[in-house]
């Protein structure tokens, strides 16, 4: 018979939910793994066991923040109108900044998280962007995409939705004011992906091509055929 784990999937979730409450109150500087284990009164010998570190902490809750998103986004009905589907995934992404504004500047902005950390949760993030892709391939699929590569799409609308809810975050915009502001910004950009056909071919365009650093420290790709990495 094998040896009951000492510390189980619950616990590992109590801290979690703790580290989470310490990152939104106080920031990631304010981790501490004493600090994770006195808030759930448990020894620090749970949180090694589980999470190794602070730093595991820190992996662990940027990956939640994906977990999150892309569950929120896979729930969402698939209608007969893409875009209004992937407008509503948008919002999707608007319910979780507001919700969730650790995890928010720690998975998707990277605040004080290391390159090492954020590239340990960067399997995660590109699961999240795949139920996005999909939405994106619907839109292409019905004619509503113009003559722009899906990956550039892609970043295009994450782009919107990150600096959305940055702004909101930092109490620029608030309740009806920044409801109207989240429908009106992501349908103007999806009207305006369906009146542009100046998009050059996606083989000679620099957007299908692009290379650049990601806040891990590793390169975003925008291929129109698959989907974009996060190294």
């Amino acid at each position: 018979m094998g040896r009951p784990k000492e510390h189980d999937e619950q616990t590992a979730t109590a801290l979690l939910d703790a580290a989470e409450c310490i990152a939104e109150q106080d920031g990631v500087a304010a981790l501490s793994v004493r600090r994770v284990a006195n808030e759930v009164g448990t020894t620090t010998r749970a949180v090694y066991s589980l999470f190794g570190a602070k730093e595991g902490l820190v992996v662990a809750l940027g990956a939640r923040a994906f977990d999150l998103l892309g569950a929120s986004v896979a729930a969402l009905p698939s209608t007969d109108d893409p875009g209004a589907d992937l407008i509503q995934a948008g919002l999707a992404f608007c319910r979780f900044a507001r919700k969730h504004p650790a995890l928010f500047r720690i998975g998707v902005q990277r605040i004080d998280v290391s390159p090492e950390s954020g590239r340990e949760f960067a399997g995660v993030a590109e699961r999240a962007l795949a139920e996005l892709r999909t939405r994106v391939v619907r839109l292409r699929d019905a004619g509503q995409l113009g003559n722009r590569p899906i990956g550039a799409a892609v970043w295009e609308f994450h782009a919107l939705c990150e600096g959305l809810a940055a702004i909101e975050a930092r109490c620029l915009i608030r309740d009806a004011e920044a409801d109207r502001l989240w429908s009106d910004a992501l349908s103007a950009l999806i009207r305006g992906w369906v009146e542009d056909a100046a998009w050059p071919n996606a083989a000679s365009s620099p957007a299908s091509e692009m290379t650049g650093s990601d806040s891990a420290g590793g390169s975003v790709q925008h291929p129109d055929d698959e989907p974009a990495r996060l190294q």
